[in-house]
């Protein structure tokens, strides 16, 4: 009977457990479901709350970006400090362009123009105040006195006086003997031959002479090419002491390299540039022409020679060197700018175009001919576009110099 009682109560203590863990799991399960829609809520705000936030974030940051952008490669130059610093704006148009030849060339006095003042005798140069190259003088302007006081064959003016007095006095007692027959013709003729001879000869010394010794004269107007001789050097009869040059008329012999001789044919003029003070000079606007183009390269050389004549109202030194651009067919249609609106860097070539009145861009081009003066423009602009022409440097150091916050600049 106890056992049964026993078993009973074991019976219902093992029934309490189980309802007891029933309904535990059950409070359980209750519990963590609350805790899951709680975390899904709590989720669901994060996730709202994180999704307008960061769509809204995005689009701010991307519309920001996009501002910054596009006026990131902006310079800003104030009008008032473009026009101050001279830049100057121009719209590109195209327009024809002739093809360039690029080479090297020397300028050189025209034939006429030139005349050099020679010794008449021997002996030392001393030269009549300062003769400089470059200084104007006027026809039988005194250059160099050349004295022969020293010199072991004497002085030549003294001894052409001499000869001519000799010859002189013979002469005339010739010329008393032929009249009574006392000479013959022919010894009277070569008295006179010499007298003639004796004469001419002084009257030539004698003509410049002075007691310092023989002057020698500027043999035309204009100015001195270049002094030959130096103070105190020896000098015999006929040695070039200084050149003068009017320079009115000038050459320009440009050197061509064989590769081109079949273009020479279609050379209309040139321009040039000179080292002394790199400007460009048009042919064109010195009333230059064409004279002529070798039929051959030199015995020494690969070059032909190109020949042109030209005005010298520009400040050309002639012997120079320079720098030559022959133009030859002309092209239709080509975008070209002057040389100024150009800036290098690392052997590219760049441009700045104008966005707006205070507004520029910096952009970078591929050019083409270049005559000197202009370039052409293959790549990088289109017509209609407003590129700096002048002033680009001042453009650029302003790029440099004052960077501007990409949305302080209000269009």
């Amino acid at each position: 009977m106890k056992k049964l009682i026993f078993v009973g109560i074991l019976g219902l203590f093992m029934l309490g457990s189980c309802h007891n863990s029933t309904v535990t799991h059950t409070h359980n399960e209750h519990d963590h479901a609350t805790e899951g829609h709680n975390h899904e809520a709590e989720g669901s705000d994060h996730s709202h709350e994180g999704e307008c936030s960061g769509e809204h974030n995005h689009e701010a940051a991307d519309g920001h970006n996009e501002s910054a952008k596009a006026h990131s490669d902006e310079i800003i130059l104030p009008k008032a400090k473009a026009e101050a610093a001279g830049v100057k704006v121009s719209v590109i148009e195209p327009a024809p362009f002739q093809q360039v030849i690029k080479t090297s060339g020397q300028v050189l006095a025209a034939q006429g123009d030139e005349s050099v003042a020679v010794a008449t005798v021997a002996g030392v140069v001393s030269f009549r105040g300062k003769v400089t190259e470059g200084m104007s003088v006027g026809s039988g302007t005194p250059l160099v006195t050349i004295s022969s006081k020293n010199i072991a064959d004497g002085d030549p003016v003294q001894r052409a006086r001499i000869a001519y007095e000799v010859s002189k006095k013979e002469y005339e007692r010739m010329k008393e003997l032929v009249k009574n027959k006392i000479v013959s013709d022919k010894d009277f003729a070569q008295a006179e031959q010499s007298y003639e001879n004796a004469r001419l000869s002084y009257e030539a010394l004698s003509k410049n002479h002075s007691a310092i010794g023989q002057s020698i004269t500027a043999p035309i107007a204009g100015y001195v090419k270049s002094v030959l001789v130096k103070e105190g050097d020896y000098v015999t009869i006929g040695q070039p002491l200084v050149s003068v040059t009017q320079n009115r008329r000038l050459f320009l012999r440009a050197e061509v390299s064989e590769k081109y001789y079949p273009y020479l044919r279609t050379i209309s003029s040139a321009n040039f540039q000179t080292p002394y003070n790199n400007q460009v000079y048009e042919l064109k606007a010195l009333n230059g022409k064409l004279l002529s183009f070798g039929k051959a390269a030199g015995d020494n050389s690969f070059y032909v020679p190109v020949t042109f004549e030209f005005d010298n109202k520009g400040e050309v030194i002639p012997g120079s060197f320079v720098e030559v651009f022959l133009l030859s067919s002309t092209m239709e249609n080509v975008l070209s700018l002057p040389r100024t609106a150009l800036t290098e860097e690392q052997g590219i070539f760049f441009i700045y175009l104008q966005l707006d009145e205070e507004g520029y861009k910096k952009q970078e081009v591929t050019i083409g001919a270049d005559n000197g003066k202009s370039v052409q423009i293959l790549t990088g602009v289109k017509a209609g576009d407003r590129v700096v022409t002048e002033g680009a440097y001042q453009v650029r150091l302003a790029s440099a110099s004052n960077a501007i916050p990409a949305h302080s600049h209000e269009h």
